[in-house]
C-alpha cells in the first residue's frame, strides 16, 4: 500500500477541495490518461487497486505511469471513544485530487486496449473520470 516513507509532520487538518486542478493536468509521460471530474480524497489502497487492475489488462505491454500519491494523513478515533484527549492516529493516507487531475497514464498500447484498462480501473476509483488521448 502506498504511504509516504517520512513526513514533516504527523497529522494534517483536512482542508477544502475548491476549484480545479492547476498542476498535473496534462499528459507528460503516455499517450493516453485517465483524468479525474470531480474533487475527492483517493486513498492508497484505490490507486493501488486501479493501478494492479491496468497492469493485469494490458498483460507485459506498454508503461503505466501513476501521477498521484497520498501524501495526506487521515486520522480516526476508536470506536465508542469519549469525547477530548486529542486527535486520533493515523489510519491512512490519501491523495487530494482536484476536477482535471490526471491520474493515470499508459503508454506503448493500442488504444483499445487502454480505453479498456482505463475503464477497469476507473471502476475502483469512487470519483467519474475521462479517458483522454494526447494530441
Amino acid at each position: 500500500m502506498l504511504s509516504p516513507k517520512k513526513t514533516k509532520f504527523r497529522k494534517q487538518h483536512r482542508g477544502r477541495m475548491k476549484g480545479k486542478a492547476s498542476r498535473g493536468n496534462h499528459i507528460s509521460f503516455g499517450k493516453y490518461a485517465l483524468q479525474a471530474l470531480e474533487p475527492a480524497w483517493i486513498t492508497g489502497r484505490q490507486i493501488e487497486a486501479g493501478r494492479r487492475a491496468m497492469s493485469r489488462n494490458v498483460r507485459r505491454g506498454g508503461k503505466i505511469w501513476v501521477r498521484i500519491f497520498p501524501d495526506k494523513p487521515v486520522t480516526a478515533r476508536p470506536a465508542e471513544t469519549r469525547m477530548g484527549s486529542g486527535k486520533g492516529a493515523t489510519q491512512y493516507w490519501v491523495a487530494v485530487v482536484k476536477p482535471g487531475k490526471i491520474l493515470y497514464e499508459m503508454g506503448g498500447v493500442a488504444e483499445n486496449i487502454a480505453r479498456k484498462a482505463m475503464s477497469i480501473a476507473a471502476s475502483k476509483l469512487p470519483i467519474r473520470t475521462q479517458f483522454i488521448i494526447s494530441g
